[in-house]
């Protein structure tokens, strides 16, 4: 491998992945939590139980959570809790985007589930390519 190989600008910077991720987690976090039934459009109904609407609610106090660690590693150096972040990430991105394939090509899912789809699949990359980047530093 050539030296100039090694030291190519990677395809997506590091920072944009947690950046975006946090602010995606804390718009979908807040709005699960202060107006669910909304946000829930075509999936919450309007007369739900209040023990779903509390689920909802109690759901999205770890993912503001999540949200605010990715805000807060977006600018980490490298080392093994950054690391975790974004294998975290991967890992939790890609599990939500294997449920909206479920959801979408068994017809259980509401309409807009497939842009969030498209969302969470885009994450997944993202963060797959920030691993692979980090990797790629360590040759």
């Amino acid at each position: 491998m050539s030296s100039e190989t090694r030291h190519q600008e990677p395809i997506i910077k590091l920072k944009a992945v947690p950046t975006v991720s946090a602010i995606y987690q804390a718009v979908v976090s807040l709005g699960m939590m202060l107006a669910p039934r909304q946000f829930g459009i075509d999936a919450v109904p309007a007369d739900s139980p209040p023990a779903l609407i509390a689920f909802l609610r109690i759901f999205s106090g770890p993912m503001l959570g999540i949200a605010v660690l990715n805000w807060m590693a977006r600018n980490a150096e490298p080392s093994a809790a950054r690391n975790a972040i974004v294998l975290a990430n991967i890992v939790g991105f890609g599990c939500v985007t294997l449920m909206d394939v479920w959801g979408v090509f068994t017809g259980g899912a509401r309409p807009i589930a497939k842009l969030f789809l498209l969302i969470h699949l885009l994450l997944t990359v993202a963060f797959v390519v920030a691993w692979r980047t980090i990797k790629a530093e360590r040759i």
